[in-house]
């Protein structure tokens, strides 16, 4: 018998360890970004009405959603319904209360007086059932050099809400900005470890600057204990930093692309989750046109963040709501029968249609494709 190499045992052990490769779990389509001075209670639900009376009014039937974002007119319907019904019972999968360049830099004691704010309005949306699936902060970024600030808003917050409603609500995270110093990953880590109880406490950081994506790799989170727990892009700190013109500060740019596919390599396998950033728009009026121009634009960015393999990104305005859902369950849809026809048809070890010859590795892929769309759509 062959000997088994020496170190093979404890190579595969970190592999496994590192490259779960488990399955797609759930994840929000979107992270949805309020400052916090303008967030309350009511705010999720004021979104999701906002969207859908934008809806009633300027998409009112599967003929017009198919006119306006170029939907299949046999698919259409179907992606009517399922956003009107997404809009009534879950217009915002993930709320991000931010403390950060959403906000500003305000006196201490204002900003200790909005953190207690958000902690009020996360207890009565817990107890009334209104609580986004995943919630949380957006802290001050380390790189400003006031850490002790961000790590005050945290803790006010964390600690308050405990006390509010006796323990953390599932879903928690907290997205930590502009990590310019690998450093601040481990620092942070610390702060949240501090934090804990009974709850453990994982973070998102955002890939906002050309030198956070020289420290991306598959070990990072090993060293930060695993509470990494997803990356976001952020799209116009990163095209500033790297001196493109204003008008050239989109989510489409190829330098944006770039960065992301970094990411992508980065964290394959290791179940850190990956978010794209934001458009910065809202509709110019509520004319019709103006409504449909915005929608078209946001559903472009959104389409090419799926193609891309990014599956989530941040909506910034209640519209939003309504182009994102749109285009998420069309390209879903658009590809489910196809996908599922194809692995069955694997499956029974016969030829699928059109001459297409599926690899393993593409049959996983598609697997994957169909267990995201059942997890995304309503």
């Amino acid at each position: 018998m062959p000997a088994v190499p020496e170190g093979f045992a404890a190579a595969y052990r970190v592999q496994q360890a590192r490259y779960p490769a488990a399955d797609p779990a759930w994840q929000p389509v979107h992270t949805v970004y309020v400052p916090a001075d303008r967030f309350s209670a009511g705010t999720v639900a004021e979104w999701g009405g906002q969207a859908s009376s934008l809806v009633k009014a300027h998409l009112p039937g599967s003929d017009a959603l198919a006119e306006v974002f170029g939907v299949p007119a046999g698919l259409a319907g179907a992606v009517h319904e399922r956003v009107l019904r997404k809009l009534a019972t879950e217009p915002v999968e993930d709320v991000r209360i931010d403390f950060e360049d959403g906000y500003g830099v305000r006196p201490g004691a204002e900003e200790d007086a909005h953190a207690d704010a958000a902690v009020a309005a996360v207890v009565a949306m817990r107890a009334a059932g209104t609580l986004p699936r995943r919630w949380g902060p957006r802290v001050k970024s380390f790189a400003d050099g006031d850490p002790e600030r961000s790590v005050r808003t945290l803790e006010r917050f964390v600690t308050g809400i405990v006390e509010g409603a006796g323990e953390l609500p599932a879903g928690f995270t907290v997205t930590f900005p502009k990590v310019l110093m690998e450093a601040y990953l481990g620092q942070f880590a610390q702060v949240l470890e501090r934090l804990e109880a009974g709850t453990r406490l994982r973070f998102e950081m955002q890939v906002e600057a050309p030198q956070t994506l020289a420290f991306l790799r598959g070990d990072l989170n090993e060293g930060l204990g695993g509470r990494l727990a997803a990356a976001h892009f952020g799209v116009f700190d990163y095209t500033a930093a790297l001196g493109l013109p204003p008008h050239e500060q989109r989510l489409d740019h190829p330098a944006c692309d770039h960065a992301r596919h970094v990411m992508q390599t980065a964290f394959a396998g290791t179940g850190v989750e990956l978010s794209d950033g934001s458009l910065a728009a809202s509709p110019a009026s509520d004319q019709a046109g103006d409504v449909h121009d915005l929608w078209r634009r946001h559903a472009a960015l959104v389409e090419h963040s799926l193609r891309h393999g990014y599956y989530q990104g941040w909506d910034m305005h209640p519209s939003h709501l309504v182009s994102r859902y749109v285009t998420v369950y069309a390209f879903h849809l658009a590809r489910y029968d196809s996908y599922r026809e194809r692995v069955r048809a694997w499956e029974e070890r016969r030829a699928a249609g059109g001459g297409v010859m599926d690899e393993p590795a593409t049959i996983r892929t598609l697997t994957a494709a169909l267990r995201r769309a059942d997890l995304a759509l309503p």
